[in-house]
């Protein structure tokens, strides 16, 4: 069983910045493919970012480019997601997921291991 920890949630003003981390499976974190989903009230989960194995390659959503970076520390079973620049809409639980594969897909159900979520507000 992977078990995924998020930490680095928090209230935040807009403009202003929060590092989220997401502590991974040992041994084999540097296989998975790591990601963050965001799910604000009463809308679906989305895609925020994903990043490779080797962290080579990098996904985002549209209005989160130029803004947030996802990053990762194989060396410490860790995947991070900066977020700079924040606005009242990224207000939402950001959860981490993991996949064993290669290509960083952007379908939630792809994902097979997933956090517990941390919540992140954005007050404007």
């Amino acid at each position: 069983q992977v078990q995924l920890v998020e930490s680095g949630g928090g209230l935040v003003q807009a403009g202003g910045s929060l590092r989220l981390s997401c502590a991974g499976p040992g041994r084999t974190f540097s296989t998975y493919v790591m990601s963050w989903f965001r799910q604000a009230p009463g809308k679906e989960r989305e895609f925020v970012a994903g990043i490779s194995w080797s962290g080579g390659s990098t996904s985002y959503l549209d209005s989160v480019k130029g803004r947030f970076t996802i990053s990762r520390d194989n060396t410490k079973n860790t995947v991070y997601l900066q977020m700079n620049s924040l606005k009242p809409e990224d207000t939402a639980v950001y959860s981490c997921a993991a996949v064993n594969t290669i290509v960083v897909f952007t379908r939630e159900e792809v994902y097979d291991y997933w956090g517990q979520g941390t919540q992140v507000t954005v007050s404007s």
